[in-house]
């Protein structure tokens, strides 16, 4: 290990004696690639070697798989609670990039897999995309710009300004607002209350609060 850190150069044996102890026979620096592995009859095992993850790292990975599916990445595996989190992301970045992921304990020379290369098929979340689909088709117009990352006018907000506007007026039943305005579920929005912007004037009877009359002039 160098100095200022491991190198790159730190993760060769370790690596290498993990593939042998497999059967492959194991070369380094081989057509641009950092180790290569064979076996007879199989294809080719890549592993790219780096200090930690990094674009980079992903990037060469990705372009060796033009010469075979198994490709792995090595980094050296590190102590703590942010090299944990770091490498349960990059594990789930791999398995989507189809990569295999490799890390060496530096101190005593173990490799440790984590992650052997395969096609990622991704499980949709029905639910999510369900969400997704509703808030689409509810939300009037494309009050958003793609992209920003101020407040998101969503489709709630919408329902719920619509009601507002009418409550301005003057207190109105729930069920004549809903009426109104389209918004079936007005007297949900204005008894969860969830801006501050409505008050109960009686039963089922609502007004729009100071800040919601502050909402309505975009002081909000």
């Amino acid at each position: 290990m160098g100095r200022d850190g491991p190198r790159e150069t730190d993760l060769y044996p370790p690596v290498k004696a993990y593939l042998e102890a497999m059967g492959f026979e194991v070369k380094g620096e081989v057509a641009s690639a950092d180790v290569v592995a064979m076996r007879p009859g199989e294809d080719p095992v890549v592993v790219e070697l780096k200090t930690g993850f990094s674009l980079a790292l992903f990037h060469q990975g990705v372009e060796r798989q033009a010469v075979t599916d198994w490709v792995y990445l090595a980094v050296p595996r590190l102590t703590g609670r942010r090299f944990q989190t770091a490498l349960r992301s990059n594990i789930a970045l791999c398995r989507r990039l189809g990569l295999g992921l490799l890390t060496v304990r530096l101190r005593d020379g173990l490799c440790e897999p984590h992650l052997d290369p395969a096609p990622y098929r991704p499980r949709k979340n029905a639910a999510r995309k369900g969400r997704l689909i509703r808030e689409f088709a509810r939300r009037v117009g494309d009050p958003n710009t793609g992209g920003s990352r101020g407040p998101v006018m969503t489709a709630y907000r919408q329902d719920a300004l619509r009601c507002l506007a009418m409550v301005a007026a003057a207190p109105t039943k729930a069920s004549v607002v809903a009426a109104e305005t389209g918004v079936v579920t007005a007297r949900r929005i204005m008894s969860d209350d969830h801006y501050g912007w409505f008050e109960r004037v009686e039963r089922g009877v609502y007004a729009a609060s100071p800040k919601g009359r502050d909402a309505l002039e975009g002081r909000v």
